[in-house]
């Protein structure tokens, strides 16, 4: 035996006389050191015991030794054999590459040279061998190509205009879109990809742009459907669709002469004042000595297919008139094939390359490019001879908006020279207005048209005009006169004169033979978007220039475009800021987006998204579509989307940091609900004697058992105690907080066809009722008193006998109303609008800085349930888990569990929603759909809806001078604040 101060030596002599390549693998003398061992001395099986630290197996006496005693003798065969396994190992696991470097990598830094990477005999030689096999294995292993290509190929315009094809199949893109793309947010909506919002800070800038100068936007995502047939066999069709009680319709006289846009509300057929389809815009093509009409009707994208499907059925056409097939556009294998062709490895495209010479160009989409070719776009009535063709993507259409837009116009467009020579016989360019030039009577309404619009310049605003105007026009390329330098367009006080000619046009408008253009001819409109001048001629031209950033000269081959210019008239209701937000509305053939979008960026327009059109509504305090149309089917979806994005917001945030709304006494923070507003009024209504007595000594029984109007029976209409929540009538919620009525047929929604259903509450827009209403909002005594106007409106005095008529007529009706603060306050959307009490309106005349009062703190009755709720989760999930040791198989979460948890979420009301009116200290009575700070006003402003019910009552019990005082309350706040009601139209 050799004591342990030998022991390095020793260990040495082993390596010398055993090497490591001879020596046994450890495992192997494992397995002979049990077969072989002899029993050893009594001290042996003391050192078995004791814990391990690190010491390998085969160690001391080939067994664990504790490290606190050290033992005084080893085995020298048999650790001298462990030692040698373990160093054997050891060199294996150096000289075996664990990583995937190759073997220059493995060279230390300052060994590296850039030729050893490619050149195997720079490096040392004991590597050499162990790079070639790298080499061999490198060559058979084909590397798949790479699916991204290099930035130079993809960057070529052949794989540009392949790849933005491929990426417009799901959303369409506008001809504007990349522009917007490098400065816009962009969002995905209603099957396009539109500019939500601009990157820089700009939200001030637009409003000033909106009233001092100008705002451009660029509306073509908007659907066009055209009907051409008898001007009788449309009118008595389409008067089915629309009813005259709510303004004017397609027969009216201005509107049918072709010489002013229209607009007004879509219904089902003979379904007024229910079953509204959405707010629409028409425009009559001038009378040309035909029968035939032509008709253009413009609507949001969201409503276009219930309205083309209503049309349809009036109108009886079920077959397509032609299968409209569309240029051919290369295929997904077409682009790839002719991808392949042009970044073949290890050649260059070149001119004289048969491969380039045989691969077709890939065509960049113009309009729609989603259109199926073998799907009909034209269906023909073969009854009435109608047809009704599908013009989206076909027609652009930009709106200015702002005082200067008519001095934009004037700078960007200038009219059209006549020309009486075609550039070339073979050619097709410009051949339609050759032909047009040769006829007398169209070159001397060209040149009235001329007139017109040059007469423009000499006007201060666009709202000067009659409201909705139309000009037809035909203009040069806008590139030609494109300025050097951005210029913002000024208008030339010289040309502000009250001359004869611009007082007629303020009063008379445009004659009719101007409102025509050629825009409405389908084979003009194609022939000016086949035969435009690329951009790349026009940079030739640009580039040949004596004096560089003078005008261009293309003479003859200059492409003459057929445009449409609508007045947009801006606020028209209201006292308040007339005219504001008016403008122009450009209508041009496709294909020519780009070259008139950059010229009217060079005269200094400032250019919005969809926010920013928002805004312009918000301000004119006109509905937007399709968010302030709750009754028709567009509006449901939006406020179902609107719901579960903002309930998702609601989920992300922790217990602590979001607010409780069953505190706050909110019921529905996300979702207006509109039905069961107008059920509960509709019930206090019932349940009031006043429905019952119509008769004259009616009112003298009330008034001695002192009822007064929809004051509800305190047996009938119950609220809703905080313990229980469960009222007379009640509403299912679900899981995603969609109301529906109970026993109703009319719900909010989609039944499984996915067809609309009929909502059970209607919006009233009968003309003559609002009047009567915005007449009654105003005080009639006091300080805010407006007597002339109420006598303008031709207002009633406010009487029980002219109160019943309008409730039995309409007692499921939504009013639209404008609410403007006292005093500070910021209004946010799904506000609640309440009627003061006494006490309110008292206090308020005693103290005018009084902003209103508070509510008081709600109980939380569903908290402990959600306590509950959490430890029975947490205690299955613990059984689960116990479990699932036990039987190593995954748990399974009962689907009942799961669907409570869904339901009931701390914060939110559950299950069944109470009385909305009743179940706060105040009465409801309506919601608001849009709030903010208005920069027009210098203050809170809101817009929303309220129950016309509701609203007669309130109106009915108020005092003189305290006439649409109504409160606000902010779904996440406690305080109510005054606000004044008005209803403008």
């Amino acid at each position: 035996m050799f004591t342990i101060q030998y022991l390095d030596d020793f260990v040495f002599l082993c390596l010398f006389l055993n090497p490591p390549g001879d020596v046994r693998s450890e495992q192997q003398y494992q397995q002979h050191k049990f077969l072989h061992q002899s029993p050893g001395p009594h001290y042996r099986k003391d050192q078995n015991r004791g814990d391990s630290r690190g010491r390998g197996r085969g160690g001391l006496q080939g067994e664990h030794q504790s490290s606190e005693e050290m033992p005084r003798y080893i085995t020298v065969s048999t650790f001298a054999q462990a030692r040698a396994a373990e160093i054997k190992a050891m060199l294996k696991a150096v000289a075996q590459k664990s990583s995937n470097s190759l073997v220059f990598q493995t060279l230390p830094r300052h060994m590296r040279r850039r030729a050893m990477s490619h050149n195997i005999k720079r490096l040392p030689r004991r590597l050499q061998e162990v790079a070639r096999k790298e080499a061999e294995k490198a060559v058979h292993q084909k590397k798949e190509q790479s699916k991204t290509k290099c930035r130079k190929a993809r960057r070529r315009h052949v794989n540009l205009v392949a790849d933005f094809n491929r990426r417009q199949r799901k959303n369409i893109w506008l001809e504007t879109h990349i522009w917007h793309a490098k400065r816009f947010h962009m969002v995905k909506k209603w099957g396009y990809c539109l500019g939500n919002s601009p990157t820089e800070k700009c939200y001030r800038a637009c409003y000033r742009a909106m009233t001092n100068h100008c705002l451009l936007q660029d509306l073509s995502y908007y659907c066009c459907l055209e009907l051409t047939g008898k001007e009788n066999e449309l009118l008595r069709q389409l008067a089915r669709i629309c009813s005259v009680d709510a303004g004017l319709t397609f027969g009216a006289a201005s509107c049918l002469s072709g010489r002013f846009e229209g607009s007004l509300n879509l219904y089902r057929a003979d379904r007024y004042p229910e079953d509204m389809l959405g707010p629409v815009t028409f425009i009559w093509k001038p009378r040309c000595g035909s029968e035939n009409r032509q008709l253009w009707i413009w609507m949001h994208p969201a409503l276009k297919q219930d309205v083309l499907n209503e049309l349809k059925a009036i109108f009886q056409c079920s077959g397509p008139e032609e299968i409209c097939i569309p240029e051919p556009i290369a295929t997904l294998s077409q682009e790839e094939k002719q991808m392949d062709v042009v970044q073949s490895l290890g050649k260059k495209r070149k001119k004289e390359d048969k491969e380039g010479d045989k691969a077709v160009p890939v065509k960049k989409i113009i309009g729609d490019g989603t259109r199926d070719p073998f799907q009909s776009y034209s269906w023909v009535s073969q009854t009435t001879g109608i047809v009704i063709s599908d013009q989206t993507m076909e027609i652009l259409k930009y709106r200015l908006i702002g005082p200067l837009s008519h001095s934009v116009l004037t700078e960007t467009l200038k009219a059209a020279s006549i020309q009486t020579e075609m550039v070339d016989s073979e050619s097709k360019l410009n051949n339609w207005w050759v032909e047009n030039c040769k006829d007398s009577e169209k070159v001397s309404l060209h040149h009235r048209q001329t007139a017109i619009f040059e007469l423009l310049e000499g006007i201060s605003s666009p709202s000067e005009m009659p409201p909705g105007t139309i000009l037809g026009l035909t203009v040069g390329d806008p590139r030609v006169n494109l300025p050097k330098k951005k210029t913002k367009a000024i208008p030339d006080p010289e040309k502000y004169q009250d001359n004869d000619k611009v007082r007629q046009l303020y009063l008379e408008g445009v004659p009719v033979e101007c409102a025509h253009s050629f825009i409405w001819d389908q084979d003009i409109h194609k022939n000016v978007t086949e035969n435009k001048i690329s951009e790349q001629v026009t940079d030739e031209v640009d580039s040949q220039l004596l004096v560089p950033g003078s005008q261009l000269d293309l003479g003859p081959c200059e492409s003459k475009i057929p445009i449409l210019l609508v007045q947009q008239p801006g606020k028209m209701a209201g006292e308040d800021r007339p005219g504001w937000g008016s403008g122009w509305d450009i209508y041009l053939p496709k294909g020519w987006g780009m070259a008139f979008w950059i010229p009217f960026i060079y005269r200094g327009v400032r250019v919005g998204g969809l926010q920013e059109a928002s805004k312009h509504s918000e301000y004119q305090r006109i509905p937007h579509t399709p968010d302030d149309f709750p009754d028709c089917p567009a509006g449901m979806q939006f406020a179902k989307e609107l719901e579960s994005s903002l309930l998702d917001k609601f989920k992300r945030r922790p217990p602590a940091k979001r607010a409780n709304y069953v505190k706050l006494g909110t019921l529905s923070p996300f979702i207006c609900p509109w039905g069961q507003l107008v059920k509960s009024w509709e019930g206090r209504m019932k349940a009031s004697e006043e429905l019952v007595h119509r008769s004259s000594p009616h009112a003298e029984h009330c008034a001695t058992e002192g009822h007064r109007f929809c004051d509800p029976k305190p047996e009938v209409v119950k609220e809703a105690s905080p313990e229980t929540g469960e009222v007379e009538e009640t509403m299912e919620i679900s899981s995603e907080y969609s109301i529906k009525t109970e026993g109703d047929t009319g719900t909010q929604g989609f039944d499984e066809r996915g067809e609309t259903m009929r909502s059970d509450f209607i919006v009233l827009r009968s003309e003559k009722l609002l009047m009567q209403l915005s007449a009654w909002c105003y005080p009639t005594s006091g300080k805010d008193r407006r007597p002339r106007l109420v006598s303008q409106l031709g207002g009633k005095e406010m009487t029980e006998d002219v109160l019943l008529p309008i409730l039995i007529s309409y007692p499921r009706a939504l009013v639209w109303v404008n609410l403007s603060l006292l005093r500070k306050g910021n209004p946010e959307l799904h506000a609640m609008i309440c009627i003061p009490t006494e006490d309110d309106l008292l206090h308020l005349s005693k103290d005018r800085l009084f902003c209103g009062p508070q509510e008081p703190k709600h109980r939380d009755i569903f908290k402990h349930k959600v306590q509950k709720l959490k430890e029975n989760k947490r205690k299955k999930k613990e059984e689960d888990n116990v479990k699932a040791q036990e039987s190593n198989s995954p748990s399974i979460p009962e689907k009942e569990t799961t669907e409570e948890c869904k339901d009931l979420i701390l914060g939110l009301w559950s299950g069944t929603l109470p009385d909305v009116t009743s179940h706060c200290s105040r009465t409801l009575l309506g919601y608001v759909t849009r709030g903010d700070f208005s920069l027009a006003t210098g203050c809170g402003e809101a817009l929303g809806f309220v129950s016309l019910t509701g609203l007669l009552y309130m109106l009915y019990s108020q005092p003189a001078d305290k006439k649409g005082l109504v409160l606000l309350r902010t779904p996440a706040s406690l305080q109510y604040r005054f606000a004044r009601l008005s209803i403008e139209v």
